[in-house]
């Protein structure tokens, strides 16, 4: 008999840190899943608070014992992206880790304001402000520094930026510059389209920016869209932004940060392997023997991690509701729901999470593929992260079966489009919080009831 609970142990380390298996059932940071799908039922999403704040410790530890290794003189500041959620439980729960925050739009800062409304934020906060900036999000860079917010930094995505600062305040501006990376070899482009070419930097240093008498350049931006990854792509772009780092600080005194965007990536499989021990220690490494060549202080890091700040904490759960055999060799698992409503990055990035069968370990198993309950041939997932078939328990039609994607907590519901229109109007489901009490007991809580058919009707104007 080929059980699932054989094939699982037999190609993973298992258990892990995060899942086990008990009397049939899988387990995720000790939660029990089938209790809270008895309680809440499916399609059901999950957040997982507690794992906030082991990212954000894990990366402190990380970098702290590196700059120790390295006698590394900076210090290091741990930003979190909102742009990979922007929740208010998120947000707060990571603000409780003494952090700072990095924005991305306009809207971002109206969470900043209603943070400080609520006692959650200091005015002498760290806010490093991305993106391409229309006159809305650049004057609410400007509002929120005569309120009080002086460690708020405009990074300049381009030149021109530096006009809507310039001169406008009798306080003196901590800025930054974004530099424009070229592009992994495959991309479909050469240059980022984001930040400022670094052939322009130094005169554009010298001719606007140190002839601005409310200027002080803090910061300089790196970021590629690969994430920090061990590849000849990743160190040559890193050391290319560090030669010029350090360029600029020989003529710029007040330059004393780097920023090295995000990057760490998550687990999106079981057996998923990356040494952030050894890429932090290179980078750290990478820094001090640059430095040492210009002999220029060791410049402070900030970094701005979203997805792996926050991906770690989510969970989605289906109900196997259909088995369709359509055609000799494919078998089809329908779910019930849209994995183009609830897990975009599946469709839209072919992006892949960690998959388990959360009950009927025990039972016999099929190669399958999931299929989600729109028309849309694009609503499937059919492999896991090593491009492996997928396997799951038998379905039977009086035995509800359910399954488990994990690591999801990053983006799926701003780009799914939460609370507005789902595609084929499918609703978005259930959303519970689980956190830990002070003898960490596991405590729940639902945060959103499954997405309404009124709601959807109001915003397509038909009440």
């Amino acid at each position: 008999m080929d059980r699932y609970v054989d094939l699982i142990h037999q190609n993973y380390e298992f258990p892990t840190v995060e899942f086990k298996e008990l009397k049939n059932e899988l387990f995720f940071h000790d939660i029990p899943l089938m209790k809270l799908i008895k309680k809440y039922g499916t399609p059901l999403r999950i957040t997982y608070l507690p794992k906030i704040t082991q990212q954000i410790q894990k990366a402190r530890r990380l970098f702290r014992n590196a700059m120790k290794k390295y006698d590394f003189d900076g210090d290091y500041t741990y930003c979190y992206c909102t742009k990979s959620s922007h929740f208010s439980f998120i947000v707060e729960e990571a603000m409780k880790s003494d952090i700072y925050l990095e924005t991305s739009s306009s809207n971002d800062l109206e969470i900043i304001k209603s943070l400080q409304q609520k006692g959650k934020v200091d005015e002498d906060m760290y806010i490093l402000c991305n993106g391409y900036k229309q006159k809305k999000y650049t004057d609410g860079i400007l509002d929120l520094f005569n309120r009080g917010f002086e460690n708020i930094v405009p990074i300049l995505d381009n030149m021109k930026e530096a006009d809507a600062y310039a001169n406008q305040t009798e306080k003196v501006m901590q800025i930054g510059i974004r530099l424009a990376a070229d592009e992994e070899p495959k991309f479909e482009f050469y240059t980022s389209r984001l930040g400022v070419r670094p052939s322009e930097v130094v005169n554009f240093y010298k001719d606007k920016i140190a002839k601005t008498k409310n200027f002080k350049l803090k910061l300089l931006h790196f970021f590629i869209n690969t994430g920090i990854k061990d590849t000849p792509y990743y160190w040559n772009e890193f050391t290319e932004f560090l030669h010029l780092y350090c360029e600029l600080k020989q003529i710029c005194p007040t330059l004393d940060t780097i920023d090295i965007g995000g990057g760490f990536p998550i687990k999106t499989s079981i057996n998923f392997e990356y040494d952030y021990k050894y890429m932090t220690e290179q980078i750290i490494e990478n820094i001090v023997n640059i430095c040492k060549e210009y002999n220029v202080p060791h410049p402070n890091i900030f970094t701005e991690f979203g997805s792996f700040t926050v991906g770690e904490s989510g969970a989605i759960i289906y109900e196997v509701i259909d088995c369709k055999a359509q055609n000799d060799k494919e078998l089809w698992y329908m779910i019930d729901s849209s994995f183009m409503t609830t897990l975009p990055d599946i469709w839209g990035m072919k992006q892949r999470f960690i998959m388990l069968a959360i009950n009927h370990w025990q039972k016999e198993y099929n190669r399958v593929n999931l299929g989600g309950i729109t028309c849309d041939s694009m609503d499937y997932y059919n492999s896991e992260a090593e491009g492996q078939d997928l396997f799951l328990p038998e379905y039977k039609e009086d035995d509800p079966l359910y399954v488990g994607f994990f690591h999801t907590g990053a983006y799926q519901e701003s780009v799914g489009g939460y609370g507005g229109v789902q595609h084929c109007l499918v609703p978005a489901p259930k959303h519970i919080l689980v956190d830990l009490d002070e003898d960490d007991n596991i405590q729940t809580r639902l945060f959103a009831g499954e997405q309404t058919t009124d709601s959807m009707m109001k915003v397509l104007g038909y009440k």
